[in-house]
């Protein structure tokens, strides 16, 4: 199903988006929203494409179940929520601040050894707990810190050198692309740094659906496997409370679904078929409707998906509109097909 070396790296290039959702206000389309979705079937065959699937372009935090994966190949031994919790862009919650110190104590070392960037909690209502009580900005409340804190304990495991971690030369990190071409199927493109201060690695929106689909039907027990459960089992350590990935994975069973800043989102279930969606203006209003509606092409019962079909456009207060797929992707549409 898959080759056991990658193919070449995607080209850099414009992406060539097409429309993937409407603004419609009062039966008018006021706005569009351009992006490029990909469907797999659960033998890797492409099921549904709209836009550019095969340009480089950056996952952002969608990877990290890949990056995951690829720490536990290198010997980490976490499981359950803290396992999750190394695949997460968490809201700052004290569960996942005490997660990423559990991390750290098991690793042996202190918060001082990390160096993602410091940032208040990514949850609004968090966030806004933290201002009034008047709390800086911490490396622990940023929200890729369990990743971070896993980085290091994959480190210490494995006798590499804790300063310089996020350095793409350094071994954690050459490790990790060793992975991301791995479960891709491609090489890497471009590597530059993300958000958190972590390496970056750019690949196609197909080589991340193939990547998720590896690891959603990974054979129990494997590194795959164990970041799958770990993510859909602790779903909340993955993301946090009231959040729309977290959602979908207690909405439909089996689920495996991760975003990532800039409009990614990528899901898999356990018999391969997998979905990724790059909304172009990084609209999240966009992501979550489009992600449920290449879901539904995927073979998901639309009706596991009516709580993502898009937040409605007010007016007055009132309901007005709302963000909708495209007609070609429309989960609504293709239920009324096959009906």
């Amino acid at each position: 199903m898959y080759s056991s070396s990658p193919a070449d790296a995607p080209l850099v290039r414009e992406p060539l988006h097409a429309p993937v959702a409407h603004l419609i206000r009062a039966g008018l389309i006021e706005g569009t929203h351009y992006g490029s979705v990909v469907v797999l079937d659960g033998d890797g065959d492409v099921r549904f494409q709209l836009g550019d699937i095969e340009a480089a372009f950056y996952p952002r935090s969608a990877l990290k179940p890949v990056q995951a994966v690829a720490m536990v190949r290198a010997g980490l031994p976490l499981d359950g929520e803290l396992l999750s919790l190394t695949a997460a862009s968490h809201s700052g919650e004290e569960r996942h601040l005490a997660g990423a110190r559990r991390i750290l104590d098991l690793a042996g070392v202190s918060e001082d050894a990390l160096r993602n960037v410091r940032d208040m909690p990514f949850d609004p209502v968090v966030r806004d707990t933290w201002i009034r009580e008047g709390r800086a900005p911490s490396r622990l409340a940023q929200n890729c810190s369990g990743k971070h804190a896993a980085m290091l304990y994959t480190c210490v495991l494995n006798d590499w050198p804790l300063e310089g971690y996020l350095d793409p030369a350094h071994p954690l990190q050459q490790a990790i692309a060793e992975i991301v071409e791995d479960l891709t199927g491609q090489r890497i493109a471009r590597v530059t740094v993300d958000g958190c201060g972590a390496p970056l690695f750019s690949v196609s929106l197909h080589g991340l659906a193939r990547a998720a689909a590896r690891i959603t039907s990974a054979v129990p027990g494997t590194p795959e496997a164990r970041v799958a459960d770990a993510m859909r089992e602790h779903a909340e350590m993955a993301s946090g409370a009231g959040r729309d990935v977290a959602a979908l994975m207690r909405a439909v069973p089996g689920l495996l679904a991760k975003d990532g800043f800039e409009g990614v989102q990528v899901a898999a279930l356990p018999d391969g078929r997998a979905v990724a969606v790059k909304i172009a203006d990084g609209a999240n209003r966009a992501r979550v409707p489009v992600a449920a509606a290449a879901l539904a092409r995927a073979g998901v019962d639309p009706a596991l998906l009516t709580e993502f079909a898009g937040e409605p456009l007010l007016g007055g207060g009132l309901p007005v509109g709302a963000v909708r797929p495209v007609r070609a992707l429309d989960f609504l549409a293709v239920a009324d097909s096959v009906s």
